[in-house]
């Protein structure tokens, strides 16, 4: 969640099949403990389509994604279903699924930022994330034709 929240359906259960997706714009921090706060209008949504478990992942755009568990699970299979021996879909395979944590929304309606450490070399490390996100327009490969987040 964040800046481009997508849409949602008027009942806020969102696409048949796809779960609950939401709209607006909502500029989110974290805490001194590293905790989200999940505005109340999403909050009541995600609760309701679950257990209060979710995935939170990064996006090629540079802003994280959450989903619940539930919605989450088709897209990391039809994800890893696809051929890993392409680079541009093994990188968004990494990215996103290699990214994901899973989280659960306290009493609060907060979920704990997972903090995470991989060691790169910081060369290495800035070609990895340009190669990344470095997804034009017309240049995803035809098996995501379809994929949407």
């Amino acid at each position: 969640m964040g800046s481009g929240e997508r849409g949602t359906s008027a009942d806020g259960n969102g696409d048949a099949g796809r779960g609950p997706v939401f709209r607006g714009v909502t500029h989110l921090s974290l805490d001194a403990k590293g905790r989200l706060a999940i505005p109340a209008r999403h909050r009541d949504v995600l609760v309701a389509n679950g257990t209060g478990r979710l995935v939170l992942t990064a996006d090629p755009s540079r802003c994280l994604l959450v989903y619940p568990v539930e919605a989450w699970e088709p897209i990391q299979a039809r994800l890893m279903g696809l051929s890993s021996f392409n680079d541009k879909i093994r990188n968004l395979q990494r990215l996103l699924v290699g990214q994901a944590d899973d989280v659960v929304l306290d009493g609060s309606g907060r979920i704990l930022v997972p903090h995470r450490f991989e060691l790169w070399g910081h060369a290495q490390w800035q070609a990895q994330t340009a190669q990344a996100i470095a997804f034009e327009a017309g240049a995803l490969p035809a098996e995501l034709d379809g994929f949407s987040l």
